[in-house]
């Protein structure tokens, strides 16, 4: 399958890499070409994952159109508050009915807070459209470690698809058809994530964290529950799953936020010394 893969960032590149792993093939487009160059010289994943060799079936690039003409499905992994964007630049005629559209981005889209499969309904209303979510570090997924995920759609059928595109012995991927759930689940524990930095910045020690996390997967359950979500996504992969992995580990970049800003920094010093998305 031919894949157009929307965000070059370490997340859209280790999921690129994921698919042509799977024996798909897979173009990457970068919102920034000044980043790209790094890439160009094709023996590896330079300046995300310099230690990563470029594999066979990835190609990359910054014309979008290039990177969409004849792709079967298009990886969405850009930050939320580019999304539509991006899907506005898309010229219609790339986007053929059949034409699979996956969200491997989390997060609101502001100002209006809505969720980003609704951007993804109105920008592309007939399209089938997949969101897949979960527990995962880019980090993790190009070195090969194991993880899981859930695809959810309206559609079962396009959930199914995609847990097709994505199971390996490497990722278990879980279908849903909750996909406000999933979505909501991915937005609202960043700010927790971000809540549970701040706790440690400030030292408050472990059980403070843990106390933290567990009151967060109460809130994370009520508020996703009022807002269209079901119980079991709230409890699961991505949910709780998602939150006690952002919550806890200092690989994410919402906990780094939470931190800094625990220790007394300034959220622009924060975010100047992160140099990447924190969508929380």
């Amino acid at each position: 399958m031919r894949w157009a893969v929307l965000g070059a960032g370490h997340w859209g590149t280790a999921l690129a890499v994921h698919l042509c792993r799977q024996g798909h093939t897979a173009r990457l487009w970068g919102r920034h070409p000044e980043t790209l160059p790094g890439f160009m010289d094709f023996t590896c994943l330079s300046p995300v994952f310099p230690d990563i060799g470029f594999p066979s079936g990835l190609g990359i690039g910054s014309d979008l159109a290039a990177t969409l003409e004849g792709a079967e499905g298009v990886l969405l992994a850009v930050p939320s508050h580019a999304l539509r964007t991006v899907l506005a630049t898309i010229p219609q005629a790339l986007l053929p009915p059949d034409l699979l559209l996956v969200l491997a981005s989390k997060g609101l889209e502001l100002p209006g807070a809505l969720r980003l499969d609704q951007v993804l309904d109105e920008s592309c209303p007939t399209l089938p459209k997949v969101v897949l979510s979960g527990p995962s570090f880019a980090h993790d997924l190009i070195l090969g470690k194991p993880l899981a995920m859930t695809a959810a759609a309206a559609n079962m059928d396009d959930a199914r698809r995609v847990v097709e595109v994505f199971a390996s012995d490497q990722m278990r991927v879980y279908s849903s058809d909750d996909v406000a759930g999933v979505c909501l689940g991915g937005a609202i524990k960043n700010v927790l994530a971000i809540a549970a930095g701040i706790s440690d910045g400030l030292g408050n020690g472990d059980s403070a964290r843990a106390a933290l996390i567990t009151r967060g997967i109460a809130e994370l359950h009520r508020l996703g529950t009022a807002l269209g979500g079901r119980t079991e996504t709230f409890m699961g992969l991505t949910g709780a799953g998602d939150l006690i992995l952002t919550a806890s580990s200092d690989l994410s970049r919402n906990r780094r936020v939470g931190m800094g800003l625990g220790r007394g920094l300034s959220l622009e010093a924060v975010l100047s010394d992160l140099g990447q998305e924190a969508e929380g």
